[in-house]
C-alpha cells in the first residue's frame, strides 16, 4: 500500500492572506503512512468523560488537549503565537507528510515550521499540483473533507512520528500584514477543528492585543462572543475563552481606525433564494475618540433592595457596587439613592450633585438588610425624581418578589408607566432565582433599558460595576436611523439604545432591493438634535464568494429575531404567527429553540408544509400547558438565555450534540437527514435535483468552479445543496447520472458587494510585509510596520510546528528560504 494514500487529519491552518476580504481559511494536513493495524480494523481509543470516540478513520485519530493563541497587532502588523498540545490515543504511532493549503494569492512572510524542536524543510506545491494531491487523497480514501482547499496551492513537509499514548506540545509564531477595506482591518485565525479532533478540547483561547498610532474605533468579532477592554484610545485588548469545546468556526476580528465617528456597513443578499431573497445588513456605530469631551450631563437613580433576603455577602457586594458608581460619576452628573424593604429610605429628597458622592458612600456603608419588599413604592419614589431635562438612568436591583404594598406585577408595571417620564432608561438587575422575571424584563423593555440576571455564585459587584462603566458617559440619546427610499424592516435592537463613549452599537436588519443609499443618523445632545449623514452606503444587490462575515449576517439576524420573539411569547403570551416564525427561522438557520428541539433528536421536517405542521403542534401544546412560572431557577435561566439571544453580537454556537447533525457552511445550514446532509432551503416535492456522482469528474469540476459548492460537498458523501436556484445532489459513487452543466468559474471581486467596487485601504508600503522576515526584531514585539489580513494556524490532528525568535534568526542567514528551514 502506497505511502501518502491515506489522509489522517487536519492540523494547522496557517495562510497569510493579503487580498482582503478573501477567505483566509486553510488547514495543515497530515497524510500518514498506514498504521500497523491497517487495513484491518484498528481498535477504538478510549475517550475521556462522557464523549464517545468515533471509529478509527484516516481523518480523525488524534486529539488536541488545548489550543491557546496570543496575537499582538501594532499598526496593522500582526504577530501570532500558537501553543497547542496534541495527543495520540492509539496503540500505533503516526508518521506522514504534512500539507499546508495556501489561499489563492497568499504571500508567506515569515512562516517557519518546527516539529519537536527540529526544523522541517518545506516545499511549495503550485495550485495545479496541490489540486492533484487533494483529489488523489479524496478518491483513495473516499473522504471529501479536502474539497474546501481544491483551488489552493500548498506547502508540503515531512512530519516526525507521534508515539502511541504520548502528547506533544507545539508552539509556532508567524507574522503578517493586515490590509483593510472600508476602513475596517480584518484578522482571521482558524479554529475550525470540528472534523478532526477526536474529542472536545479542554480549553480554547484567543487573546488579541491591538496598538495603533491612530485612534482605535469599532472592535467587533463576527464569529465569537469576545470581551473587549479599551485601555485607551490607542490600545485595546480582546479575549475569547471556552472549555470542553470542539471549535466549529474560525476566529474573525475587525477593528477600525480614525478620528471621526465610525459608521461601518456590511450587507448580504442572495437573489436566487426562492423562499426569501431580501437582504441582510449590519451596522457598526462607534462615537468619535474625543466624544468624552462632549459627554452629556446625566441623572443616576440607584434603587436598591435591602430586604432581609439580601442579607449577607450579596448585600455587601451591592454596597461596593453602589460606591463604585458614586466614585465614577462625571462632574456634571446628579444622583440619588432609594433603598426599599418594608418601607422606603432615600438618601436625599431630591437629586444631588456629584460633589456629594463621598457623603453618599458613607451613607451606603451604614445600610443593613431587613424587612419585606415594596417594589411598587420604590419605583414610584424614583419616578418623582425624574424630569425631561437630562438623560436619566434608573438602576434597579432586587433579589425577590414584591411582598409589601402592591404585589401584582402588572399593576406595578402600569403604575410606573404612568409616573415615569419618557427620557428615563431603566436597567434591572435580578439577583438569584427568587425574582419576578416578567416584572423585571417588562419594565426594562418598556423603558428603553435592559435586564440582567446575577446567578448564585456570581459576583454582583463585578457585574454592576462593569455595566456602569459602559453607560457612564452618554454622548447621543434618542437615536433614529433614516434609510431614505430604501425599504428596511426587522431592525434589532428596537428601539435603538443610547450611544455611550467607549462603546459601540451593533445593529442588524433586513432590506429590499438595494443600491447606493444615504443613511442619516439623528440623536439628541442635551436638548439639541444632531444629524450625521453617511453617503454612498452600498446595500448589495447580490453577494458571491466566501467571506465568512457576510455569510454570517443572516444567522446573526435570525439569532436576534428569535431571541426577540421568544421574549415576546414569554412576556405577552403565545400566538400562532409568532411560533410559526420561530419554527421557520430555527430550521432555516440551524438555531435550536424550545419549539425546535427535534433538530437534534428527530429527522428534520423540511419544506413549508412540514414546518407549518410542527408550528401548529407546538402552539396547541402550549395552549394546553399551565402558565409558566415567572420566578425560580428555570424562569431566570430562560430569561437570561433569551435576553442573550436578543442582544447577540455573533451567531450562537451549536452545542456538541447539535453539531453532530447540524452544520453551518457559509450562509447555508445543513441538517443530517436520512444519512444526507441537506440544505435547509431545499423544498422536497417542489424542487428537482441535479444529481452528481460522488468522486466523478463532474463532482470535482463542479467543486473547482464554485468554492461554495466545494465547501458543501466537503460535508460528506451524500449532500443536497441549493446554489443560485439549482439543487445539486451528490449521490453514491458509480451512480448512472446525467452530465451536469458546469457554471463558469467565478472569481470574487475584491469588494464585498458585486454592485460597486469599494476602494481598499492598504499599508503605504506593501513591500514592508516582506521585510518582516528580514527584521532582527524579536517576533512578538511590535515592529511598527503595517501588516496583512487574516492569518491562521489551526490545529486539528497531528501536526507540529515550533517558531521562536531565536530560531527566526536563522532566516537572516545567507541562502535562507522563508519556506524551508535546514537542520
Amino acid at each position: 500500500m502506497k505511502r501518502n494514500q491515506y489522509l489522517f487529519l487536519i492540523a494547522l491552518l496557517l495562510p497569510l492572506v493579503l487580498a482582503f476580504p478573501e477567505s483566509a481559511a486553510a488547514d495543515g494536513i497530515i497524510i500518514p503512512e498506514p498504521p500497523s493495524c491497517w487495513p484491518d480494523e484498528c481498535p477504538v481509543p478510549i475517550c475521556p468523560g462522557p464523549f464517545d470516540c468515533p471509529p478509527i478513520a484516516p481523518t480523525r485519530q488524534l486529539a488536541i488537549r488545548y489550543h491557546h493563541v496570543g496575537v499582538n497587532i501594532t499598526d496593522q502588523v500582526a504577530i501570532t503565537h500558537v501553543d497547542q498540545v496534541f495527543f495520540n490515543p492509539n496503540n500505533f504511532q503516526v508518521e506522514g507528510t504534512y500539507i499546508f493549503p495556501l489561499p489563492s494569492g497568499a504571500v508567506v512572510t515569515s512562516f517557519t515550521m518546527w516539529v519537536d524542536g527540529e526544523p522541517v524543510k518545506g516545499e511549495i506545491l503550485e495550485a495545479e499540483a496541490a489540486r492533484e494531491k487533494y483529489e488523489e487523497i479524496v478518491r483513495n480514501i473516499k473522504d471529501p473533507a479536502l474539497l474546501e482547499y481544491v483551488n489552493q496551492s500548498a506547502v508540503q513537509a515531512h512530519i516526525f512520528p507521534i508515539p502511541p499514548k504520548e502528547e506533544r506540545r507545539v508552539e509556532l509564531e508567524y507574522s503578517q500584514v493586515l490590509s483593510a477595506e472600508n476602513e475596517l482591518v480584518k484578522y482571521v485565525y482558524p479554529l475550525n477543528t470540528e472534523k478532526f479532533s477526536l474529542w472536545p478540547l479542554d480549553s480554547v483561547s484567543v487573546s488579541v492585543d491591538i496598538q495603533s498610532k491612530v485612534p482605535l474605533r469599532a472592535v467587533y468579532s463576527s464569529s465569537h462572543d469576545v470581551d473587549v477592554t479599551r485601555e485607551d484610545e490607542h490600545h485595546i485588548s480582546v479575549g475569547y475563552e471556552e472549555q470542553s469545546v470542539i471549535p466549529d468556526k474560525d476566529f474573525v476580528l475587525y477593528y477600525s481606525l480614525g478620528e471621526e465617528q465610525a459608521f461601518h456597513l456590511m450587507t448580504f443578499r442572495d437573489p436566487y433564494d426562492q423562499v426569501d431573497n431580501d437582504g441582510f445588513f449590519m451596522l457598526l456605530l462607534t462615537p468619535r475618540p474625543d466624544a468624552k469631551s462632549t459627554t452629556l450631563a446625566k441623572d443616576i437613580i440607584l434603587v436598591l433592595d435591602k430586604s432581609g433576603s439580601m442579607e449577607g455577602e450579596k448585600f455587601k457586594q451591592a454596597q461596593e457596587a453602589l460606591k463604585y458608581i458614586l466614585e465614577h460619576l462625571n462632574p456634571e452628573d446628579r444622583f440619588n439613592i432609594i433603598t426599599f424593604s418594608t418601607g422606603i429610605k432615600p438618601y436625599a429628597q431630591q437629586m444631588r450633585p456629584a460633589s456629594d458622592a463621598y457623603d453618599a458612600q458613607v451613607w451606603v456603608d451604614g445600610l443593613s438588610a431587613e424587612g419585606s419588599t415594596d417594589i411598587n413604592r420604590a419605583l414610584l419614589e424614583a419616578a418623582v425624581l425624574t424630569n425631561n431635562e437630562r438623560p436619566t438612568y434608573l438602576i434597579f436591583l432586587t433579589d425577590g418578589l414584591p411582598t409589601e404594598g402592591v404585589v401584582d406585577s402588572q399593576q406595578i408595571i402600569n403604575n410606573f408607566k404612568e409616573a415615569a417620564t419618557k427620557n428615563i432608561r431603566l436597567f434591572a438587575f435580578g439577583v438569584g432565582f427568587d425574582v419576578d422575571t416578567y416584572l423585571l424584563d417588562t419594565l426594562a423593555q418598556a423603558h428603553h433599558g435592559a435586564s440582567s440576571y446575577v446567578l448564585p455564585g456570581e459576583n454582583l459587584e463585578e457585574s454592576l460595576s462593569s455595566f456602569y462603566t459602559k453607560i457612564s458617559t452618554p454622548v447621543l440619546t434618542n437615536l433614529e436611523l433614516d434609510f431614505g427610499e430604501l425599504t428596511v424592516y426587522d431592525i434589532y435592537p428596537s428601539p435603538l439604545p443610547d450611544l455611550f463613549a467607549g462603546s459601540q452599537l451593533v445593529i442588524v436588519g433586513r432590506y429590499r432591493k438595494g443600491g447606493a443609499i444615504t443613511v442619516t443618523l439623528t440623536g439628541q445632545v442635551d436638548k439639541e438634535v444632531q444629524k450625521y449623514t453617511y453617503q454612498e452606503q452600498i446595500f448589495s444587490q447580490k453577494n458571491q464568494g466566501d467571506d465568512e462575515t457576510l455569510n454570517a449576517l443572516p444567522r446573526l439576524w435570525a439569532t436576534r429575531k428569535i431571541g426577540y420573539l421568544l421574549n415576546k411569547i414569554r412576556l405577552d403570551g403565545n400566538d400562532q404567527e409568532t411560533i410559526d416564525q420561530i419554527v421557520r427561522l430555527s430550521i432555516r438557520y440551524g438555531i435550536v429553540t424550545p419549539y425546535t428541539s427535534y433538530l437534534v433528536t428527530e429527522p428534520l421536517p423540511l419544506g413549508v408544509e412540514e414546518q407549518e405542521r410542527i408550528a401548529g403542534e407546538q402552539y396547541n401544546h402550549l395552549q394546553a400547558m399551565p402558565t409558566a412560572a415567572v420566578s425560580g431557577q428555570a424562569a431566570v435561566q430562560k430569561a437570561a438565555d433569551e435576553g442573550a439571544m436578543a442582544e447577540a453580537e455573533a451567531p450562537i454556537s451549536l452545542s456538541n450534540e447539535a453539531a453532530d447533525i447540524v452544520k453551518i457552511v457559509g450562509a447555508r445550514t445543513f441538517v443530517l437527514s436520512d444519512s444526507v446532509w441537506t440544505d435547509t432551503s431545499f423544498e422536497p416535492g417542489k424542487m428537482d435535483t441535479k444529481k452528481i456522482a460522488f468522486l466523478s469528474d463532474d463532482y470535482f469540476t463542479l467543486s473547482k468552479s464554485r468554492s461554495e459548492l466545494a465547501d458543501a460537498f466537503a460535508l460528506g458523501e451524500r449532500v443536497i445543496v441549493v446554489y443560485e436556484g439549482v439543487a445539486y445532489e451528490v449521490v453514491s459513487a458509480g451512480s448512472d447520472v446525467d452530465t451536469v452543466e458546469i457554471p463558469p468559474t467565478y472569481t470574487p471581486s475584491p469588494s464585498q458587494n458585486d454592485d460597486k467596487d469599494t476602494p481598499q485601504t492598504t499599508p503605504n508600503n506593501t513591500q514592508e510585509a516582506v521585510s518582516i522576515a528580514e527584521s532582527t526584531q524579536p517576533l512578538g514585539k511590535s515592529s511598527g510596520l503595517p501588516c496583512i489580513a487574516g492569518m491562521l494556524p489551526m490545529a486539528v490532528l497531528g501536526i507540529f510546528g515550533f517558531v521562536k525568535y531565536r530560531r527566526s534568526l536563522m532566516m537572516l542567514q545567507p541562502g535562507f528560504n522563508t519556506l524551508s528551514v535546514a537542520a
